[in-house]
């Protein structure tokens, strides 16, 4: 008998979790926070003002280029991925030429 209690007590403590969790709406973008404490993926929206966030990039170097390329830049070259997770590169943007990075986050800054 008190197994039975045991495991109906556990399903339903397991159920009432389930039920509380939410998922915010698609178009909600999440917000950005000044610790670094962000989504790991940046969206088109949303941008960390820490820029950029150090840690484990998942980015291949063919996404790495595309997605600096989309963020407005051109003629990216010599893009490496630093030892903090960084994507350094050089390129260019509005006619001057940069030094551009992209953290794990997606983030695309000039430096």
């Amino acid at each position: 008998m008190k197994k039975i209690i045991l495991a109906a007590a556990l399903l339903s403590a397991t159920a009432l979790t389930a039920a509380a969790q939410t998922t915010a709406p698609a178009t909600t973008a999440p917000a950005t926070s000044t610790d670094g404490n962000t989504p790991a993926v940046a969206t088109p929206e949303t941008k960390n003002p820490t820029a950029p966030v150090e840690g484990a990039n998942s980015f291949t170097e063919e996404q790495a280029k595309t997605r600096i390329e989309e963020a407005g830049y051109s003629d990216v070259k010599d893009l490496k991925k630093d030892d903090k997770g960084i994507w350094m590169a050089s390129g260019m943007k509005d006619g001057k030429s940069v030094m551009i990075a992209m953290d794990y986050q997606g983030n695309v800054v000039a430096k």
